[in-house]
C-alpha cells in the first residue's frame, strides 16, 4: 500500500509539472542561451534516448527517456511528444512512469492493425509499447538480471495502460537486456534487443508470448561500448533488389571516441540477420548523434525510413551548459541504400519537411560573407579538391570544416565554451576513403551544426556553444555562389 501511495503521489506530481511545462513554452521560455530553435528540446529537465517511434492518424509520436526530477540522468519515464510534420511539435504529458517492476528504459511502438494482442478490437487495434524495465532497487543489491520488457497500449497514444501480467520477456542472468525495436515481418513480430555485446532476435504472434530466435555479432564489429538501441528494417534499391539494416548504438568506442551509431547491412529471413560485409560502418561521423531509432507505420504511400537521434554524447552530456534543459534531438533523417554488391552504404539526408523552415533565401558571392541572425542552412558546391568552411564571431571563437586530401576535419577546439569536459574542443578527423565531395550542406543552431555531404553520404553532427552568435563565414575552395537560407523557429 506504501508504494501504491507513493506511485500515486509521484504520478500526480509528474503530471501537474507536465502541464506546468507546457504552460511555460506558451509564455516563450524557449529563448534562453543556447536553446535550439530548430530541434526538438524539452521544455526542461533532461532527455536522452528517443523511444517509441510511431506514426498514426497523421500525428508522429516521439517518446523520449525523461527524468522529470533534474537536468541529469535519473529515474527514467517516458516524454511524449507530437507532429504532423516532423518540424514543429506539441509537448504532451509524460506517456509512462516507473512503477514496481522499475524504471521505464528505451524500447519501441507499434501500430497493431490486426489487434494480435487483444489488448484493443477490430474497429479500434491498439497502438502498443515495447519497453525495458530497470530495477534500480535489485541493481544495488547486486543482482544481474534486473532488466525486463513491458508493453502497454493505447487507442491514439494520449494515454497508456499497462499490460497487467508485466514483464512479458524475464531476464535469465543477463546484465543487459534492453531497447526492444519491434517489427512485423512474415506475418509475426519480431523484436530486435541488445544484450550487452550482441543483438538477440525474439518472435511472437501477439506481442505478449516471445520465443527466442538467434543472436548476432559478428567478430570484426565494434565493441568498446555496450550494444544498445537496435533497429532492423528493409531497405529497396533503385534496381528492387532489397536488403536489410540494423542500426546499433554503442556506448563509447565511436568514430570520435564517445558515443555512436555503427550499421550493418544484410539480409533476414524471419529469425537470422547475415551479413557479407566485414567492416564497421558508422551512421554519423560526429560526436553528437546517438541511440537514433526510425518511425514505424509510415503509410506506403509515403514510403520513406525515417530517422531521429539523440543529439549528445554520453562522454559529457550531463555537463553540457545548458538550463534548465538539457539535450536535443537531431534533425529527422530519411535513411536509403545506396551502391551496388558489397559497397552498400546508408545514405542520410535531411528531410524535405525542413524546406519550410526557409524563411528567407538568397544567393551569395564571395569568400566572407556577413550572418545577419543566428539560424542558418547553407548549400554549397566545392571547385577545389581541398577547401575550408569556418563560422566565426566577434569574440575570437571559431568553428572550422576541413578538406585535405582524404580527410575531413572539424575543429571545435576553439568554437565557445568547451571547458565544461576535457575532449570536448577535439579536432575531430574523417578518413573519406577517396570520396568525391560534390556539395556540402550545413544546418547551424544556437548550438549544434549538422553537416550533410554529398546529400547525406556522410553526415557530422556537433554540439556548439558559443557565446555569441556566429555572425562571419569564411569560404576557401569553393564556388563562388551558393545559397544562404536564414530559417525560423520551430517554437
Amino acid at each position: 500500500m506504501n508504494f501504491r501511495r507513493s506511485t500515486i503521489i509521484m504520478i500526480f506530481i509528474a503530471w501537474v509539472l507536465s502541464f506546468d511545462t507546457m504552460a511555460q513554452v506558451k509564455e516563450g521560455i524557449y529563448n534562453e542561451k543556447f536553446r535550439p530553435q530548430i530541434h526538438f528540446s524539452p521544455p526542461s529537465k533532461w532527455m536522452n534516448d528517443p523511444n517509441g517511434l510511431v506514426y498514426l492518424d497523421g500525428e508522429y509520436h516521439l517518446f523520449y527517456q525523461y527524468n522529470p526530477n533534474g537536468n541529469t540522468w535519473g529515474p527514467m519515464h517516458w516524454g511524449h511528444a507530437i507532429s504532423k510534420d516532423l518540424v514543429y511539435w506539441q509537448h504532451l504529458p509524460i506517456a509512462l512512469y516507473p512503477d514496481e517492476h522499475g524504471m521505464i528504459f528505451s524500447g519501441s511502438a507499434v501500430y497493431d492493425e490486426n489487434n494480435t494482442s487483444g489488448l484493443g478490437t477490430a474497429e479500434n487495434p491498439p497502438l502498443v509499447a515495447i519497453f525495458t524495465y530497470h530495477d534500480s532497487e535489485a541493481k544495488k543489491s547486486g543482482e544481474e538480471d534486473v532488466q525486463s520488457q513491458g508493453i502497454a497500449f493505447s487507442t491514439r497514444g494520449r494515454s497508456w495502460t499497462k499490460f497487467s501480467q508485466n514483464p512479458v520477456l524475464s531476464n535469465s542472468g543477463r546484465p543487459d537486456f534492453r531497447d526492444p525495436k519491434v517489427i512485423w515481418v512474415n506475418n509475426k513480430w519480431v523484436m530486435s534487443i541488445a544484450v550487452k555485446d550482441k543483438i538477440q532476435f525474439f518472435s511472437s504472434p501477439n506481442l505478449i508470448n516471445w520465443t527466442f530466435e538467434s543472436d548476432f555479432n559478428p567478430e570484426w564489429a565494434n565493441y568498446e561500448g555496450v550494444w544498445k538501441c537496435p533497429d532492423l528494417f528493409p531497405l529497396t534499391l533503385p534496381s528492387g533488389e532489397e536488403k536489410w539494416i540494423l542500426l546499433v548504438s554503442v556506448i563509447s568506442g565511436g568514430p570520435q571516441k564517445g558515443s555512436a551509431t555503427q550499421y550493418f547491412i544484410g539480409d533476414f529471413d524471419g529469425k537470422t540477420f547475415t551479413t557479407d560485409l566485414s567492416q564497421i560502418r558508422w551512421l554519423d561521423y560526429g560526436a553528437d548523434n546517438y541511440a537514433g531509432v526510425t518511425w514505424s507505420n509510415i503509410p506506403d504511400a509515403d514510403g520513406r525510413r525515417i530517422f531521429i537521434g539523440w543529439m549528445s554524447n554520453w562522454y559529457y552530456a550531463q555537463k553540457t551548459p545548458t538550463s534548465p534543459w538539457r539535450s536535443a534531438m537531431t534533425l529527422p533523417r530519411e535513411l536509403k541504400l545506396i551502391g551496388t554488391d558489397k559497397k552498400f552504404a546508408l545514405k542520410s539526408s535531411p528531410i524535405d519537411e525542413l524546406n519550410k523552415l526557409r524563411k528567407t533565401s538568397q544567393y551569395k558571392y564571395g569568400s566572407v560573407i556577413s550572418l545577419e541572425e543566428p539560424l542558418v542552412e547553407l548549400e554549397l558546391v566545392p571547385e577545389l579538391n581541398d577547401f575550408s568552411i569556418s563560422f566565426s564571431n566577434i569574440k575570437g571563437e571559431i568553428v572550422t570544416l576541413n578538406k585535405s586530401g582524404d580527410d575531413l576535419s572539424f575543429d571545435r577546439s576553439n568554437s565557445g565554451k568547451v571547458d565544461f569536459q576535457n575532449g570536448f574542443g577535439a579536432v575531430h578527423h574523417v578518413a573519406l576513403e577517396g570520396l568525391d565531395i560534390y556539395q556540402v550542406q550545413i544546418f547551424l543552431d544556437n548550438s549544434s551544426q549538422e553537416i550533410f555531404i554529398n546529400g547525406g553520404q556522410v553526415t557530422l553532427t556537433n554540439l556548439l556553444f558559443p557565446n555569441e552568435s556566429y555572425d562571419k563565414v569564411t569560404l576557401q575552395g569553393f564556388k563562388d555562389k551558393f545559397t544562404l537560407h536564414y530559417l525560423s523557429s520551430i517554437w
